[in-house]
């Protein structure tokens, strides 16, 4: 046990602690915009669909039901235009993170294998490579790299933490690359509801795919969209025969959605309406924030997309996050996810209205 624990990094959320507690001391209480995790209520609808399936005594099935598979292939393709999409391109996971952290292991992937992601990213792509003994390659040009030994290739648009959409020209570009060269694409989409001044492709469009799904799977989660995140609510969707191997994988392991949840899934995939009404919250809160960072100072990069500001004052981002925290405030520093972030913190405009018009006030 110790030696896997010993290949990975600290958990990085432990070193906010004594920021939180300086931010915690504010005579108005913290606003916390680190995390990022949803406070608004799971819409009324979900909650219906969860209590009315909740007598389920009976193990659910890794696949899941034909219900919630028959909800994932009409979003993917109503969504994601992806025409072809059918139940063996969809597979139900526990969350988008636990995937992201087991991939490579599930894979089969080890010592000799690459797997590459972006140089400013989420840490648990490099979390799954080191669990599994593989070599973690950043980039910032996939096309760059040695594709010698590169197994898997991993995407995020919109990006976390940047923000930062993919164009559909780029997407094209980069599999055709990975085609090519018999790679791997994952591609995390789960801030894809969320564009703001960009709008977001899938990597399963059928222009990106040119129809097909071979090499190409895309992630995505209902925590974001649909306030889930406390339901570990997720799916990917692309090529059956990777999916076929890890519904294999994943059956031995037991990794199974429960029924309530997937009952729930299903019911926040087929409504539009409370995507919208969300999308509304984080309009206004992004725009607040934002508004009132620029007018302290602050310069906001990319931040096209996704529920987080990119943001610097040019100087170390532990230095910001202090000054932050000494006016309550409490926002996550950039070198999180990767060295190029050491100058920027990731601010998320998840927090309630009122906490982020204290925010506002005390930027102010």
């Amino acid at each position: 046990m110790a030696a896997v624990s010993a290949r990975l990094p600290a958990f990085p959320w432990d070193k906010l602690e004594p920021y939180k507690a300086t931010a915690s001391a504010h005579a108005d209480g913290i606003v916390d915009l680190s995390v990022g995790t949803p406070v608004d209520p799971v819409p009324d609808l979900v909650q219906r669909a969860l209590v009315a399936a909740a007598d389920s005594p009976g193990y659910p099935t890794v696949w899941g039901t034909a219900a919630y598979r028959d909800a994932i292939t009409d979003w993917v393709r109503g969504r994601l235009g992806a025409s072809n999409a059918g139940h063996r391109n969809v597979l139900p996971v526990v969350g988008s993170k636990e995937l992201v952290a087991w991939l490579p292991t599930q894979l089969g992937l080890g010592a000799g294998d690459k797997v590459a992601y972006p140089r400013l990213a989420y840490p648990t792509y490099e979390v799954g490579a080191l669990l599994c003994g593989a070599e973690a390659v950043v980039y910032d040009d996939p096309t760059e790299l040695d594709p010698t030994g590169l197994k898997l290739l991993w995407l995020n648009s919109p990006s976390n933490p940047t923000g930062k959409v993919l164009a559909k020209e780029e997407l094209i570009r980069i599999v055709a690359w990975a085609r090519e060269h018999g790679i791997l694409v994952f591609s995390d989409e789960c801030y894809l509801e969320l564009g703001w001044d960009a709008e977001p492709v899938s990597v399963l469009d059928d222009e990106v795919s040119g129809g097909s799904y071979d090499g190409l799977v895309a992630v995505h989660s209902l925590s974001k969209r649909s306030n889930l995140a406390g339901y570990r609510a997720a799916f990917i969707a692309g090529d059956a025969a990777v999916l076929a191997e890890l519904l294999e994988i994943r059956k031995h392991g037991g990794m199974m959605t429960p029924t309530p949840v997937q009952a729930a899934a299903a019911v926040a995939l087929g409504d539009d309406a409370h995507v919208r009404e969300q999308r509304e919250r984080y309009a206004a809160r992004r725009e607040a924030l934002r508004a009132a960072l620029e007018a302290h100072g602050f310069r906001i990069e990319h931040s096209e997309a996704s529920l987080y500001l990119w943001a610097t004052r040019d100087e170390p981002c532990w230095e910001t996050v202090a000054y932050l925290a000494g006016l309550g405030v409490l926002v996550c520093p950039g070198d999180f996810y990767g060295e190029a972030g050491a100058n920027f913190v990731r601010v998320a405009f998840t927090a309630t209205d009122e906490r982020v018009a204290a925010a506002v006030k005390r930027l102010g």
